[in-house]
């Protein structure tokens, strides 16, 4: 290990302590040094002694370093990696304790996973979930969009504003409820400068686990699955969402509400379409035995 190398790690150690000292668990790591971590460390043949060396060297024992680097192409002086954010501190509260612990042990694995490297090497933040973990009703949709992946909260964008709509007309908020997605990245777009795409299946298989142990701790009475990837990633369903909306399901024990995702609703916004989601919510909020008044019940019925 060269010196300039030495050097740079033990100023790295020292800043990632700095940072731990004052609170911080997660640092977010340049897209480009994510793809080198799944490479085996290089360096160039140029930092190790020469064979003509005039003084024997002590062999080094290969240590893996705490944040690897892209091998250089010529020798150069080494630059950090570049830290561009740190990941902000939420408090997660329950009535349980133990509860609240769990599920913030879940979260930290959750904002740290890299498991999917070209996903973990283009967003900007995992989306993990919002709301109360003590919640009745849960929302899952698919992936987290542009807008998402910036603020770091699922359902932030025009179809999550539509969703917050629907929420707020069951007489309940934001808070009352818990919002998370299949995925917790925004599925890449490579060579594109805007636009969304689903999640693939193996996308879909390696983040589950993470939904289905928020599903398990927070233990809701009813879910709702927004749209034809939420449904297909938790029931495997094939009959396609226009058949299925509106029919109860069952996922982990719990009653399951499968409807279109606000985002259909906003490339078609006939008030039939419109009132099919929302007699869908009707049936969960009657599930949850939540009040209906008359006004409720009549929404975007014609005139």
């Amino acid at each position: 290990m060269s010196d300039d190398y030495r050097q740079l790690l033990d100023a790295t150690i020292q800043h990632l302590d700095g940072l731990k000292s004052r609170g911080i668990r997660h640092v977010a790591v340049a897209p480009e040094t994510l793809r080198a971590l799944a490479l085996p460390p290089k360096f160039p043949t140029a930092n190790f002694p020469s064979p003509i060396s005039k003084a024997p060297v002590a062999p080094v024992a290969q240590t893996e370093p705490v944040l690897s680097m892209p091998p250089k192409k010529s020798v150069a002086p080494v630059v950090a990696p570049k830290i561009v954010a740190s990941i902000p501190q939420v408090e997660i509260t329950s009535a349980s304790p133990a509860k609240a612990a769990a599920f913030t042990a879940l979260r930290e694995r959750a904002l740290t996973c890299v498991k999917c490297p070209h996903l973990a090497a283009s967003r900007t933040t995992v989306v993990f979930g919002v709301g109360s973990i003590d919640a009745q009703l849960m929302f899952v949709g698919e992936a987290p969009g542009a807008d998402e992946d910036e603020q770091g909260e699922p359902f932030v964008g025009r179809a999550g504003q539509l969703l917050t709509k629907i929420i707020q007309a069951t007489g309940l908020s934001r808070a009352d409820v818990y919002i998370a997605n299949i995925l917790k990245c925004r599925p890449d777009t490579p060579g594109q400068s805007a636009g969304n795409r689903p999640p693939t299946p193996e996308e879909r298989a390696t983040c589950l686990p993470y939904l289905q142990e928020q599903i398990d701790l927070i233990q809701p009475k009813a879910i709702v699955a927004l749209g034809a990837t939420a449904v297909d990633g938790l029931l495997g369903k094939t009959l396609g969402i226009t058949k299925l909306r509106g029919n109860w399901q069952t996922y982990r024990g719990i009653p399951l509400m499968p409807t279109y995702h606000p985002a259909y609703l906003l490339r078609n916004q006939s008030l039939s379409e419109k009132r099919k989601v929302w007699e869908d919510i009707l049936k969960v909020m009657e599930k949850l035995e939540m009040p209906i008044s008359p006004k409720q019940r009549n929404f975007f019925l014609p005139a």
